[in-house]
């Protein structure tokens, strides 16, 4: 079968013949693999620098860790796998399989559920979001931010605030459900301000963050308490593209009411994960299919993986791999 392989550790994958999968266990299924997305963990993971490879022994390997096709029945699923999905036939653990809703293509539904994991999950068991609730979500320009607006307000947020540094991109996240934008290219001080006055007028309960680094040390510095009771913040971190660490204050700490904590592969319970694939992932497919939930994908043919594997995909869409 045709696949996109990585010959060597690091190395930029290639349109090749690969050994057929086969069924080891009662618990395993084929899959006539349609489309398969290309994510920046798939990208990590290729080329060794993930936290969840670097130990590993490399051998030639099948980029890709889920993916959208046909069962042998015939009917359409989604489907997680350890044993790579860029290729024309996967193997998969039957206990992750999401079957697809009619009317769901399945480059959507192939690009869907990564985008919307960090943000459900994070929303619905890190920071148990209630109906009403405001939602800021910092960094909200990038493929999973606009998703993550849009999740919010299917989970029930009243009032969501975006940040994004993309003047034309925030401007264009009013479409998806956002109430309220903010510039991060905006001077520290008044960036500050900004989150202060929103706060002052609209409490803020949940902070989803993709970006980590400087801002949320500012956003943090905003909503800290002056020793009197504060509002209860849960702050989310569900990505770290601005920097992997940050200089956080005792005092931020003790003088206000914040929870701080991360939605991201480790960070789930095993109950969570299950219910991930059974209600939370069939929940935004549908809302998907019924036109209530967007994702714009740049769809490659499988041979021409090599080609497009730097390519800088346009206009924040997720790259999807048809086979």
């Amino acid at each position: 079968m045709k696949a996109a392989v990585v010959f060597e550790k690091g190395g930029i994958p290639q349109y090749a013949d690969f050994q057929e999968p086969e069924i080891t266990n009662e618990d395993e299924q084929l899959i006539y693999v349609k489309a398969a997305s290309i994510k920046h963990l798939d990208r990590a993971r290729a080329s060794g620098k993930h936290y969840s490879t670097v130990n590993e022994e490399h051998q030639p390997t099948i980029i890709g860790s889920d993916g959208a096709g046909l069962l042998e029945d015939g009917s359409k699923a989604y489907f997680f796998s350890k044993k790579g999905t860029v290729s024309e036939i996967a193997v998969a653990d039957k206990k992750m399989i999401v079957p697809i809703p009619e009317g769901l293509d399945f480059s959507i539904a192939a690009a869907l559920p990564n985008a919307v994991m960090g943000s459900a999950m994070g929303l619905r068991f890190k920071t148990q979001l209630k109906e009403g609730e405001t939602v800021l979500i910092n960094g909200a320009t990038g493929i999973t931010g606009k998703i993550a607006i849009q999740v919010a307000k299917l989970f029930g947020a009243k009032r969501v605030i975006a940040t994004g540094r993309n003047e034309e991109a925030l401007k264009s996240l009013y479409e998806l459900g956002a109430d309220e934008v903010i510039s991060l290219k905006l001077e520290d001080a008044d960036f500050k301000q900004k989150i202060k006055e929103i706060h002052a007028e609209t409490p803020i309960d949940v902070v989803l963050d993709y970006i980590w680094g400087h801002s949320i040390e500012l956003l943090l510095s905003a909503i800290k308490g002056d020793g009197n009771f504060s509002h209860k913040t849960r702050l989310v971190s569900v990505g770290g593209m601005s920097g992997d660490t940050i200089q956080l204050s005792s005092q931020i700490l003790r003088g206000t009411d914040i929870q701080i904590s991360g939605s991201g592969l480790g960070s789930w319970t095993p109950e969570e994960f299950r219910i991930l694939l059974t209600e939370i992932i069939p929940q935004m497919f549908q809302a998907a299919a019924d036109g209530k939930l967007k994702i714009e994908t740049e769809d490659v043919d499988l041979k021409d993986i090599e080609r497009i594997w730097h390519y800088e995909i346009p206009n924040r869409k997720r790259l999807v791999v048809l086979i």
